[in-house]
């Protein structure tokens, strides 16, 4: 009885730890907003985050840059669809940055305006802005 008491605690607790890990941030630099121009070069519509590639054009060379979004399901929540984005669309997005980028260019989505002036947020990290209406110049 001890034993399966010992065991349930170790699983409870390995389980606690990893997800406590797998929700930090700490890996993007929050102090700073890159934007980013570029073409959709693969939307991952998968758990337990989505993903964007985006190609940027760079002086030398076309860098992809791979931006975690939140989950599908809490992205449904907030307006998004599978079909949201779609691989060729030109897009202007911000991300916070990966602090450390020798791997490879890559960071978390903050929001995304399509050449069409649709604006896609996450309201959890882009202050709770619309989610997937098209933007308005304000009345003069």
């Amino acid at each position: 009885m001890k034993l399966r008491i010992l065991m349930g605690a170790l699983l409870w607790a390995g389980t606690f730890a990893a997800a406590q890990a797998h929700h930090s941030f700490a890996m993007f630099d929050q102090s700073q907003k890159v934007t980013l121009k570029g073409t959709v070069k693969e939307f991952q519509w998968t758990n337990p985050h989505a993903f964007i590639h985006l190609e940027v054009p760079g002086a030398a060379a076309a860098e992809v840059w791979e931006i975690e979004l939140n989950s599908p399901n809490n992205l449904k929540r907030q307006g998004w669809k599978s079909s949201s984005l779609k691989v060729g669309d030109q897009v202007t997005l911000q991300t916070y940055p990966l602090r450390d980028m020798s791997a490879h260019k890559g960071g978390l989505f903050v929001t995304l305006t399509l050449a069409d002036g649709t604006v896609l947020s996450e309201s959890a990290f882009a202050g709770g802005g619309p989610v997937n209406v098209p933007t308005v110049p304000p009345a003069r």
